[in-house]
């Protein structure tokens, strides 16, 4: 697509659904529109099993999908999911599955019946669907492929025995979509998150943020935008050295948890708070999560060390919105929503334009899946022709010169 291309399909051409959230949305993705108009003709026929955030964003690239002529069977992740946002899509035609108060098991059962439906096609978020076909759930005769949204399942999909034996396109191993949608994105959807679950003051406070990658480093950047004082833990050398030159404060983790108030998790690791560092963390202070999982804290370590807990939640917020959690040895901290992903737990999901990004790269990359142009079977990066596209487009966009 060449980026005089992007003045033709502004604004969206589909008509509105009369579905506020995801009407507002549709009107600040033209990345998506313009990839539709380019390759939506390839997903007729097609039937795609989908498992990512259910909230109006997603809402509008399936409805792209729907009226290219595939079918759409999808299900959310773990307390992310909208329900009126649910209802919008089966109005539309998708097969949703879930609601956000789903259980872990639950939701397994939902993975397991987007599969046994045999999908042409995966969009996975997480690596659960993959994973599982690559330990012989069903699959269609015609399957194709599929992508992997986040650096946390693309991670866990190359850790497995043996490669997937079909091809799978990492998402956020896009440079473009770590710049714009994890680095700049997450950064302000995570730091507004945490203002609407605590309406506590980030100038002047003392945050910490433990892991520099980009989601981190968007993070850390946003906070010491708007004032905080900003501590980083990183045991990458050549990313604490970035945070150094950035204007961060780099120290261990240890000495991180005593200075700092707030406390952001985005090393996209598991049990990185165990037993020894829940000794170091401050009184009073409050712990946030970043990456896609939410299991950052060692939830053993955090009960044999909690003498009780509390439920701070305000009227309308969810349950788990701010638990305290009162220590053996009398210090308090407060989880927000369990860890989870705050900016889709307490705020809208990332911005608006980061998420037509983002999407933009999953329709062009399972296009290029379904034309034979993604690559041999295993797990690889998005194509270099789509990103180079989607950069060219953007330019284009954020310049003013469509």
């Amino acid at each position: 697509m060449r980026s005089s291309d992007l003045s033709s399909v502004l604004p969206s051409v589909l008509p509105q659904t009369g579905h506020p959230a995801i009407d507002w949305a549709a009107r600040h993705m033209p990345l998506l529109d313009a990839s539709f108009a380019d390759v939506g003709h390839l997903f007729d026929g097609l039937h795609l099993g989908v498992s990512i955030h259910v909230e109006p964003k997603t809402a509008v690239l399936c409805r792209r999908l729907l009226a290219a002529g595939a079918r759409v069977t999808i299900t959310g992740n773990i307390g992310t999911t909208v329900p009126d946002t649910v209802e919008a899509l089966r109005d539309l035609g998708a097969t949703v599955l879930g609601a956000r108060d789903d259980t872990p098991a639950q939701r397994a059962g939902h993975l397991e019946q987007i599969l046994a439906a045999e999908p042409d096609l995966i969009l996975d978020n997480g690596g659960d669907l993959i994973t599982r076909l690559t330990q012989g759930a069903p699959r269609s005769p015609r399957f194709l492929g599929a992508t992997e949204e986040t650096t946390t399942g693309g991670l866990r999909l190359r850790q497995l025995p043996s490669p997937p034996g079909f091809p799978v396109v990492v998402i956020n191993d896009s440079r473009l979509k770590l710049l714009v949608e994890n680095e700049f994105g997450v950064g302000q959807s995570i730091v507004q998150g945490f203002m609407n679950a605590t309406n506590l003051m980030v100038p002047g406070a003392r945050a910490g943020v433990v892991g520099y990658g980009p989601c981190g480093k968007g993070v850390a950047d946003t906070l010491r935008a708007l004032g905080a004082r900003v501590t980083v833990a990183e045991l990458d050398p050549f990313r604490a050295l970035d945070a150094l030159l950035r204007g961060h404060e780099v120290a261990d983790l240890p000495d991180l948890l005593a200075a700092c108030d707030i406390v952001f998790l985005a090393t996209g690791a598991r049990d990185v708070i165990g037993t020894a560092e829940l000794e170091h963390l401050r009184d009073g202070a409050v712990l946030a999560g970043v990456g896609h999982e939410g299991r950052e804290i060692d939830r053993a370590a955090l009960a044999a060390a909690t003498a009780e807990t509390a439920r701070l939640s305000a009227a309308g917020q969810d349950r788990d919105a701010r638990v305290l959690y009162r220590l053996r040895d009398g210090r308090e901290i407060v989880l927000l929503h369990d860890t989870h992903m705050l900016n889709l737990t307490a705020a809208s999901g990332n911005p608006i334009q980061a998420m037509d990004l983002g999407f933009a790269l999953q329709a062009r990359s399972l296009a290029a899946i379904v034309a034979g142009q993604a690559g041999p079977a295993g797990v690889s990066a998005v194509p270099e022709p789509v990103d180079r596209v989607l950069a060219t487009s953007l330019v284009v966009l954020l310049s003013g010169r469509r």
